[in-house]
């Protein structure tokens, strides 16, 4: 077994992972893929933080458990909107090793090897990020005109979808247009994403509302079976993926603190860094105060009401 670990954090982290019995297909900024069979994959989501497209050299205390028990939640609660990669096979049943299934309790998903569509599919709620600057220079985001006079923050008249590319580690996501990705996957699975994309955006703004957080954006992302089933592959719904505000703060005119990443990203606009690999090291009361974010997002949306 090799976990790249650091035992001296409380609670112990896990940066980047080397199974014995398994064979890494893929490492990507935040998960580890090992192959299970010709059918089956094992995701390990580590602790790892991306920022500005690249992976940051210190992981986050409990961030891959925190993404992972989001990840689930969401998977249980939208499988009436669409089905999802998730097995039901148990990690003890394709990790033998003891220890290495000590580090991996709580960080992993067995799925299903499926064709991932090559976009990602953003859903846009509110004005921020991107596409407040994009509304700022043009009155639209991604395209897509929009009323004037919306302020930063302000909830849209109704949620975009903005389909982006997937970029390759180190490299930026670009936005395309509908038609773009029609030319990609072909026009009826490109608007069975949309309306997809847009439902699970609809269900869990709803329900997060409830629980005092506002999803201002987040992306999904898909695959299909060999059948053509559209199906909810990857993370869903978690902090890595979306724009998390608390709803007692939330303000319009400004751009409101979050549950995200967002934390991270505002501490490295401060510094002298060219956004490119390699990143600066976090403070430890960065970490921490990410650490926690994090935890709060989890509490907030999987806790008792």
């Amino acid at each position: 077994m090799s976990l790249d670990s650091q035992p001296h954090s409380k609670p112990q982290t896990v940066f980047r992972t080397a199974l014995r019995s398994l064979e890494k297909i893929h490492e990507g900024k935040v998960r580890d893929i090992y192959a299970v069979d010709a059918e089956t994959m094992l995701i390990v989501t580590t602790d790892r933080l991306s920022a500005f497209d690249v992976v940051l050299p210190d992981p986050i205390p409990e961030k891959g458990r925190v993404l992972n028990e989001i990840s689930n939640f969401w998977f249980g609660r939208t499988r009436h909107i669409v089905p999802n990669h998730l097995t039901d096979k148990a990690l003890e049943s394709i990790v033998k090793d003891a220890d290495e299934r000590a580090l991996l309790a709580g960080r992993t998903m067995i799925v299903r090897r499926l064709s991932a569509l090559p976009i990602e599919a953003v859903v846009r709620g509110y004005l921020i990020g991107s596409g407040w600057k994009d509304y700022q220079k043009s009155g639209s985001v991604c395209g897509i005109a929009l009323p004037p006079g919306l302020k930063q923050a302000e909830r849209l008249p109704k949620p975009l979808f903005t389909p982006a590319t997937k970029a390759a580690r180190g490299e930026h996501d670009e936005n395309i247009s509908l038609s773009e990705v029609e030319g990609l996957i072909g026009a009826a699975i490109a608007a069975r994403v949309r309306d997809t994309a847009i439902a699970l955006y609809n269900f869990a703004a709803e329900h997060a509302r409830s629980r005092g957080i506002i999803i201002a954006d987040t992306k999904f992302e898909f695959g299909v079976t060999a059948a053509g089933q559209l199906t909810l592959i990857d993370e869903v719904l978690t902090p890595d993926s979306s724009r998390f505000w608390p709803a007692d703060t939330y303000r319009v005119g400004t751009s409101p603190p979050s549950f995200d990443k967002q934390f991270v990203r505002d501490y490295l606009e401060t510094l002298d860094w060219n956004k490119k690999a390699p990143a600066p090291p976090l403070p430890r009361e960065i970490i921490e105060r990410t650490s926690e974010n994090y935890r709060e997002a989890l509490r907030r949306l999987t806790g008792p009401a």
